[in-house]
């Protein structure tokens, strides 16, 4: 299994692969925020644990292993960004609390958020009777 650190890694170059095409140890190192000394040395773990292929100065190439867990962890990420729109969480607020809280999810919980999105999905008037319910809970409050 993948450590969170891993996870952030492995899901960005799954991304940038999916948008461009490659990923480049200066764009991995740009979209996580990180020195592209520290990419090198994660692309390097991430070869050793077969998740990828790498090779000095010609760039990387996802294994199956690799595609099939950056696709997992980007379709997760995407879950929860779903879910916690549906749920009314601040637009600014969701993308910091997505990454606070992705890789502390059993993937047993994920599988029943994905499930709780598709409900509200399937049936607007229940997502409308939350989102009042949430209404009424905001005015209260304040």
């Amino acid at each position: 299994m993948p450590t969170p650190s891993m996870e952030d890694y492995l899901e960005r170059i799954y991304k940038l692969i999916d948008e461009k095409g490659y990923a480049r140890v200066s764009d991995i190192a740009e979209g996580l925020e990180v020195h592209p000394s520290s990419v090198t040395k994660m692309i390097q773990k991430l070869d050793k644990d077969q998740y990828l292929i790498y090779e000095k100065y010609r760039g990387l190439v996802l294994t199956n292993k690799g595609k099939k867990m950056g696709k997992r962890l980007m379709d997760r990420h995407e879950l929860l960004e779903s879910f916690l729109t549906v749920i009314g969480v601040q637009e600014e607020n969701i993308y910091k609390d997505v990454e606070g809280i992705e890789h502390h999810l059993s993937w047993d919980s994920i599988t029943c958020i994905e499930t709780l999105v598709e409900y509200f999905r399937r049936d607007p008037e229940r997502l409308e009777a939350f989102r009042t319910v949430h209404a009424d809970l905001n005015t209260e409050e304040t």
